[in-house]
C-alpha cells in the first residue's frame, strides 16, 4: 500500500480485548528457549532438556531389550539402538510439530506391526513391539513433561525386567482364589466406594455411607494383609502376625479361634496367648484408624490414651513371644483371603450402634454411656464411631468423648474375656481377662485425670 508498513495493533487484556496467540506465531526455536533453565551456567531450552531426557530414557528400556534380544541371525529385531532412537524420533517430532509426531508415532507403529509379522512364528508375543511404541510416546513427552517421562521410562524398564519374576508369581506363588479376592477388593475400593454418598446422615448417627464403607475396606485390606504375612512368615512369626491383624476384624473372633487352637494343643500356649493380646493392640489401632477416617479432629484429645493402649498389649505379646516355641499352624491352601462376610457384619454392627448411640445421647450423658455399653456388648467399634462422628460434628464434648469410649472398651473388654476363659479354658482366659483388665485400669485412670 502507498510503500508504508502498515503494522498490527497491538491489544491488551486491559484494554478489553485479548488475543490469543498461537504456538506457530513464532518460530520454534524461540518458543522453546523462553524460561530456559540454567544448568553450571549453561542455559537449556526446554527442547535441549526433552531431547537429552528422551535420549536417557531410550537407552533405559534399550539396555533391558538389549539383554533379551539375544545375539546372531535368530536375535531380536529391537534392541539399544532402535529403542534410543525410538525415544529421539518422539521428541524431534514433538518439538517440531504435532502432525510430524503424529506421522512419527504412526510409522513406528507401522514398523512395530510388521516386525511382529515376521517373528509371529517364533515368539508369538508383542511386549517388544508395544514397548517400542510406548517408547515413542515417551520421547514425545520428554519434551512437555521430561520429569513425568523420565518416571515413565523407569517404570516401563522395571516391568520389562521383571518378567521372570512376575510369570513365577502368577504361575507358581498367586492362586486361583488370591486372585478372584484381590479383583473383588478392587471392585470395591475403585468402582463402588466412590459412588457412596459422602453426606452425613442424621439417622445413622452423622456418619456418612462412603465413610461407613470405607471402614469395610480397611477391614478387607487388613485380612488381605494377614493371609499375606502368614504366607510369607509361616510358622512362628506367621501366627503372631496373623493374630495381630486379626484383631483388626475382630479381635473378639480372633481370641475365640486361638483359644481354641490352645485347647486343643494344636500349638504352644504361650503363642495363642501371645497371638490374642496382639490382637488386643490391633483394637486400639483399629480406633486410631477410625480417629483418621471419621474425625480427625478428635485424635490430638485422643492420642494419649491411644498410645498407652497400644503400646501395653505390644509390650505383653513381645515378652510371650519371645518365650513361645517354633511350632506353629500351617496355612491352609483353601483358606479364604478375604472374608467379606465378616466385614460386613462389622458394618451392620457400626450402623447399628450409631443409632443406638445417636437416640441415646438424647436423654443425656447416662443415656448417651448407656447406649454405648449396650452397643459395645458384640463390638466396640461401632458405638465408637458414632462417638467420634458426634465429637467431629461438634455435638459431644472431649470429656464425654473419652468416657464413651473407655465405656464401650470396657464392656467389650468384658466380653473378650469372657469368650477366652470358654473358648481356651482358665488357664488361657485368665493371661487374656488379666491384660485386657490391666489396659483398662490404665485407661480408666488417665480419662479421670483428664476429665477432673
Amino acid at each position: 500500500m502507498d510503500g508504508k508498513r502498515v503494522e498490527r495493533p497491538q491489544f491488551t487484556a486491559a484494554q478489553g480485548t485479548s488475543r490469543v496467540s498461537s504456538p506457530l506465531d513464532e518460530p520454534y526455536w524461540q518458543r522453546w528457549h523462553e524460561g530456559a533453565p540454567e544448568v553450571n551456567g549453561f542455559s537449556l531450552s526446554p527442547a535441549q532438556m526433552g531431547l537429552a531426557v528422551a535420549l536417557g530414557c531410550g537407552l533405559l528400556i534399550g539396555l533391558e531389550r538389549e539383554r533379551r534380544k539375544g545375539l546372531g541371525q535368530d536375535r531380536a529385531a529391537a534392541g539399544l539402538r532402535t529403542f534410543a532412537v525410538a525415544a529421539l524420533l518422539g521428541a524431534i517430532a514433538q518439538i517440531v510439530s504435532v502432525w510430524l509426531a503424529a506421522v512419527a508415532l504412526l510409522s513406528v507403529a507401522a514398523m512395530a506391526a510388521l516386525s511382529y509379522w515376521r517373528s509371529r512364528d517364533d515368539d508369538p508375543g508383542i511386549t517388544t513391539e508395544l514397548s517400542l511404541i510406548a517408547t515413542t510416546l515417551i520421547g514425545m513427552m520428554a519434551v512437555p513433561e521430561p520429569v513425568l517421562s523420565a518416571a515413565c521410562a523407569a517404570l516401563l524398564a522395571g516391568v520389562l525386567a521383571a518378567r521372570d519374576r512376575l510369570h513365577h508369581f502368577v504361575h507358581t506363588w498367586l492362586r486361583e482364589k488370591e486372585l478372584y479376592d484381590g479383583l473383588l477388593l478392587a471392585a470395591l475400593a475403585l468402582v463402588l466406594l466412590p459412588l457412596m454418598p459422602r453426606e452425613p446422615v442424621s439417622w445413622l448417627g452423622q456418619l456418612s455411607p462412603q465413610r461407613g464403607f470405607m471402614l469395610v475396606i480397611v477391614i478387607l485390606v487388613l485380612q488381605a494383609a494377614s493371609h499375606v504375612a502368614q504366607r510369607l512368615l509361616g510358622a512362628r512369626s506367621g501366627l503372631a502376625v496373623s493374630g495381630f491383624l486379626g484383631g483388626f476384624v475382630s479381635s473378639t473372633a480372633t481370641i475365640g479361634a486361638m483359644g481354641s487352637l490352645a485347647r486343643q494343643r494344636q500349638v504352644p500356649l504361650r503363642m495363642t496367648l501371645c497371638a490374642s493380646i496382639l490382637s488386643t493392640a490391633a483394637t486400639w489401632m483399629q480406633i486410631v484408624l477410625m480417629i483418621l477416617v471419621v474425625s480427625p479432629a478428635a485424635l490430638p484429645v485422643t492420642l494419649p490414651l491411644m498410645a498407652v493402649g497400644v503400646a501395653l498389649p505390644l509390650v505383653l505379646g513381645g515378652l510371650l513371644w519371645q518365650q513361645g516355641g517354633a511350632e506353629s499352624v500351617a496355612v491352609s491352601d483353601q483358606q479364604d483371603v478375604l472374608r467379606l462376610r465378616e466385614a460386613v457384619m462389622v458394618a451392620v454392627l457400626l450402623v447399628g450402634g450409631a443409632i443406638v448411640v445417636s437416640y441415646a445421647q438424647q436423654r443425656g450423658v447416662g443415656g448417651l454411656l448407656l447406649g454405648t455399653a449396650l452397643a459395645a456388648i458384640a463390638d466396640a467399634q461401632a458405638p465408637m464411631a458414632s462417638l467420634l462422628a458426634m465429637y467431629g460434628a461438634g455435638t459431644l464434648p472431649a470429656g464425654h468423648l473419652l468416657m464413651g469410649l473407655m465405656v464401650a472398651l470396657t464392656v467389650n473388654s468384658t466380653t473378650r474375656g469372657t469368650v477366652a476363659c470358654v473358648s481356651g479354658g482358665w488357664r488361657f482366659g485368665v493371661v487374656v481377662a488379666g491384660a485386657l483388665a490391666l489396659n483398662m485400669v490404665i485407661g480408666w485412670a488417665w480419662v479421670a485425670w483428664f476429665v477432673l
